[in-house]
């Protein structure tokens, strides 16, 4: 028996519970709070139309709305606040029911206290889903019960219930939801930093410290697995409780994974094994090879190298990262609709020994995106932009094409549509190539999410004569 579940089952019977956010991960919180006997009020800024698919789910929950612009002026006299992450944890609101004396909390940080299963978290700026859902493959191929859940779309806190101790947990973890965590996975990873989010972040200082909360409260008995080639994060290790593990594709330093010329190796107190043969790897991409690492890390105690070399050379990859779409006329399209920093796009143009043509743009999150030059130069024959960046998008290539006067330069053309973009890529495109959907930049001008965005990318270019 999980007694620290059935004690706060007992604890949450008449409790008055706020629920700020009413999508994926709360809905399902929603209809588990209510079996328990709370008193739930729903907060959201969207109005009841926009929020229909999830109300109807919720229409046997006795639950109280507040909606609209003006949503938060009822959030008051509540025993408990649960927030989605995107909403700051230091707005005014907030702040106020604390100092009342209110629990401010959230789905994954009550899942994380009361799990009874050992946990395998995933965080970083690039290859958190990738990562997360190889750990995930890894442990199931060994014969563990495993669930995954977190920032991958899927909220487990309903599903406790069923959660054995002897049971496998993996988590993809934001930088939203760790900001305000107080409770850190058993295996920690951290893929990589670079900025991200700041246009919702204060400051790269408050993004590095979030994601920090990972492994911020782990115990001597844990373990937190690091990217040794990261300028950042690669330096965490003095500051973790448990043991340290690394992965590089650079140099062999401590416990971990590396690689030496084309095989992933393992190395332990026991000496050293070799894992994979990178070109039988399915997924395109030295940072795919990096993702395997990380993974390889993380599982090397729990899982068999037969386990985790079955997976790597099976899976094909997630949906959204580097997704091969459709092959039209001897040309191939490549939905990476994921790529929402210039960095994730740099990482996808590089898993091409050749020229590519490239889709890209969308909302700004105050990027630096000067970066992305040079990879334009030496990886795209032609780009389509779309959306908010288009201007910067182009600026980082032209001026990248000024210290290189003697490189031809490519056309770049701008559209008001994503319709159009990708017509325009198919029309410039020729037998053999490769129009990649690449954003570097996130879907919020145009689209509800990077999936939504995607899954029209999809729609467009089947649609393709």
């Amino acid at each position: 028996m999980n007694i620290r579940l059935e004690e706060f089952k007992k604890s949450m019977s008449g409790k008055r519970v706020a629920v700020l956010g009413i999508g994926v991960s709360n809905t399902p919180l929603m209809k588990y709070l209510s079996k328990l006997g709370c008193i739930i009020t729903a907060f959201d800024k969207a109005d009841a139309g926009c929020l229909s698919e999830y109300t109807h789910k919720l229409k046997d929950c006795k639950i109280e709305y507040s909606l609209g612009e003006e949503y938060l002026n009822k959030l008051s006299g509540f025993d408990i606040i649960f927030k989605t992450p995107v909403i700051r944890h230091d707005i005014p609101e907030l702040i106020s029911e604390s100092k009342r004396g209110a629990l401010i909390t959230s789905e994954m940080d009550v899942f994380l206290d009361l799990c009874p299963a050992q946990t395998f978290g995933v965080t970083g700026s690039d290859g958190k889903t990738t990562t997360a859902t190889l750990i995930h493959m890894m442990l199931k191929q060994e014969g563990y019960r495993c669930w995954l859940g977190g920032n991958i779309g899927t909220p487990l806190l309903d599903k406790i219930d069923a959660i054995a101790q002897t049971d496998k947990v993996v988590l993809e973890l934001s930088s939203f939801q760790l900001m305000t965590m107080k409770h850190s996975t058993d295996i920690a990873v951290i893929t990589n930093i670079t900025p991200n989010h700041l246009d919702i972040h204060t400051s790269m200082r408050e993004y590095i410290d979030a994601k920090k909360n990972i492994f911020k409260y782990q115990r001597q008995d844990s373990a937190l697995v690091l990217n040794r080639d990261d300028l950042i994060s690669g330096d965490f290790g003095i500051e973790a409780k448990g043991a340290v593990k690394y992965f590089s594709k650079n140099k062999i330093d401590g416990i971990g994974a590396y690689l030496n010329d084309e095989i992933v190796l393992y190395k332990d107190k026991k000496g050293i094994k070799q894992i994979l043969d990178i070109k039988s790897v399915r997924l395109p991409g030295m940072h795919n090879i990096e993702n395997y690492m990380a993974a390889t890390a993380a599982v090397a105690d729990h899982a068999s190298v037969e386990s985790i070399r079955r997976v790597a050379y099976s899976f094909k990859g997630v949906e959204h990262r580097l997704e091969t779409v459709r092959e039209l006329n001897g040309i191939r399209f490549i939905n990476d609709s994921i790529a929402s920093s210039p960095n994730r796009t740099i990482a996808g143009l590089n898993s091409f020994p050749h020229k590519v043509i490239l889709i890209a743009g969308g909302k700004d999150k105050k990027l630096d995106y000067s970066i992305i030059g040079p990879a334009i130069r030496a990886k795209v024959k032609y780009m389509a932009l779309v959306g908010q960046t288009s201007d910067t998008i182009e600026k980082a290539y032209l001026s990248e094409m000024k210290l290189h006067p003697d490189v031809a330069p490519i056309e770049v053309d701008r559209f008001n549509t994503l319709e159009k973009a990708v017509e325009s890529a198919y029309k410039n495109a020729r037998h053999g190539d490769t129009v990649l959907f690449s954003p570097a930049s996130t879907s919020f001008d145009m689209f509800k999410n990077f999936e939504k965005r995607g899954e029209r990318f999809k729609e467009i270019v089947n649609s393709l004569k």
